[in-house]
């Protein structure tokens, strides 16, 4: 263990090798810098004082936050943790590898390895110039994209979710006229199944059909696929169920429930033919001529438990994601979501860095009841999307998409021009609003939203001008409070019942039923 004292970092940043680093600090702070571990995991400057809050319910802990640590009390975070002193100074301790976490305990930030000895940051000082040191230093370990265009996307996700078929698809690509997009999208519901990466029947032409219907209208092909996850309905479970990561006692490990309404597993991306069956699935995904690939659900390949070759576990999934943009290739487009973050950097043109966004401002029952800020939910996503714009030097950042139609929408104007100047601050544009849906004057402002090129300054942690306006975020980031009397009562007996999957799966069928209904709209 290295023991650090803060008059040693207190005028210069320090780099240090250890598998366990302390570093004490000279007063008691006022905010800790939390950091999620995937795209979907919270990230916020949250306060010091209180309880902090464990997200429920348990059961989803595996697609929304590194289950490792999800039931700390203590205030924590992957691979870096910060604190804030009244005067505005932060304290900030970063691994320059991965397998790392830090913790705030008392009166020391520690930090720890999973993988022996790495190399720790540690600065003092103005927060941006701290972040901007510390992403310099993960940017020369790591890698950066080197392209420099970011395409501006349609989608198929938040509006049709699954219910996307061949005829739909022919339609949309049709209205979207010209419409400044470089690359149309086809999302989730194409596949047979998750593991069997094949056309289902409701796309009978195939995906190279398809992605030549795309080409014709002058765009880019891409799509989505979640290649590290297995459905137990699947071909490929039955077929080779000793691919999937298991635990110390030979049991599968569980990589969630989610709305597809089956058991989820992980890959084992050590395995010999997992990595030949990955390289195989990505040249496919290239020769049917998609050139923009979106792969979602990465955090299973991280996931702990016993693999063919005993690697860390973000290490493991680091080195399949470098087999993946092998085999992909580096003129395609790559960008992943529900990855963790550090792992990823370096093999990705582009990373999705917060949760899913949504047409409700915010779900009361997760949000306030469950004190669940990594569920789909435009105020979460804006959160967490705020307090990891450090990120952008590194590749290219994605807030997710932006909304323009009120049809089919609850947001307020306000909280979609948010995601709009959210979209102009990173630098990445993207939609699913459907052109059925959309008034002359919506389409007129999308089409305007498109092809803007602001003037774009930070001018504090949550504020920023653009092209000479202020653009204000102070009131989406704070954490709702916990809950007390009878919500505190009724928090618990939710936060049981989402651990039961009769519940889980009665909640998700409603849900998927409403998705499909909204999606009938068309």
């Amino acid at each position: 263990m290295t023991k650090i004292h803060f008059s040693n970092v207190q005028a210069n940043s320090k780099i240090i090798k250890a598998k366990e680093i302390q570093v004490g600090l000279p007063s008691t702070p006022v905010k800790y810098y939390r950091h999620g571990w995937q795209s979907w995991s919270l990230a916020a400057w949250t306060d010091v004082a209180g309880a902090f809050p464990m997200q429920k319910p348990i059961s989803f802990h595996p697609y929304q936050t590194d289950a490792v640590y999800a039931q700390e009390s203590v205030p924590h975070g992957s691979w870096l943790g910060a604190v804030e002193y009244e005067d505005g100074n932060i304290l900030l301790v970063g691994a320059l590898a991965t397998d790392t976490h830090v913790f705030l305990l008392k009166d020391q930030l520690v930090g720890r390895s999973e993988a022996g000895e790495v190399e720790w940051f540690i600065a003092y000082g103005n927060e941006t110039q701290v972040f901007d040191e510390y992403v310099k230093q993960i940017g020369v370990r790591f890698g950066m994209t080197a392209k420099t265009h970011v395409p501006r996307v349609w989608c198929s996700w938040y509006s049709l979710y699954m219910e996307i078929n061949e005829g739909v698809l022919n339609q949309i690509f049709d209205l979207l006229g010209d419409l400044p997009f470089d690359v149309i999208q086809v999302d989730d519901g194409w596949q047979k199944n998750i593991g069997d990466w094949q056309a289902n029947e409701k796309f009978p032409s195939g995906m190279a059909s398809l992605a030549e219907k795309i080409k014709l209208t002058g765009r880019q092909a891409g799509l989505w696929l979640a290649p590290l996850l297995v459905s137990k309905s699947s071909q490929l479970f039955k077929e080779h169920s000793n691919w999937l990561l298991k635990n110390d006692g030979g049991a599968l490990v569980s990589a969630g429930y989610n709305y597809w309404g089956n058991d989820l597993y992980a890959l084992d991306v050590t395995h010999p033919d997992v990595i030949v069956w990955l390289t195989s699935l990505m040249k496919q995904v290239r020769a049917w001529g998609f050139d923009y690939i979106k792969l979602d659900f990465l955090y299973a390949g991280a996931m702990k438990g016993v693999r063919y070759v005993d690697i860390p576990r973000e290490a493991a999934y680091r080195e399949s994601l470098r087999v993946m943009r092998e085999a992909i290739g580096t003129d395609a487009f790559l960008l992943t979501c529900g990855t963790p973050i550090l792992p990823a950097l370096g093999f990705s043109d582009a990373i999705r860095i917060g949760p899913d966004v949504s047409h409700e401002w915010e779900n009361h029952l997760y949000e306030h009841l469950l004190q669940n800020f990594s569920s789909p939910g435009t105020r979460n996503a804006i959160r967490t999307v705020v307090n990891r714009l450090w990120l952008k030097p590194l590749l290219h950042i994605d807030p997710d998409v932006e909304y323009f139609v009120s049809k089919e929408n609850t947001l307020e104007e306000e909280h979609k021009k948010q995601l709009q100047d959210l979209a102009l601050i990173c630098n990445f544009k993207a939609t699913s609003d459907l052109p059925q849906w959309m008034t002359e004057g919506e389409r007129e402002q999308l089409r305007s939203f498109l092809i803007r090129e602001p003037d774009v300054l930070k001018i504090s942690r949550y504020q920023y001008k653009i092209d000479g306006r202020i653009v204000d975020f102070s009131s989406s980031v704070e954490l709702v409070k916990p809950p007390k009397g009878f919500n505190a009562l009724l928090s618990v007996i939710m936060g049981w019942a989402g651990n039961i999957k009769l519940f889980i799966r009665i909640t998700l069928s409603l849900d998927n039923a409403a998705k499909k209904k909204r999606a009938s709209r068309i």
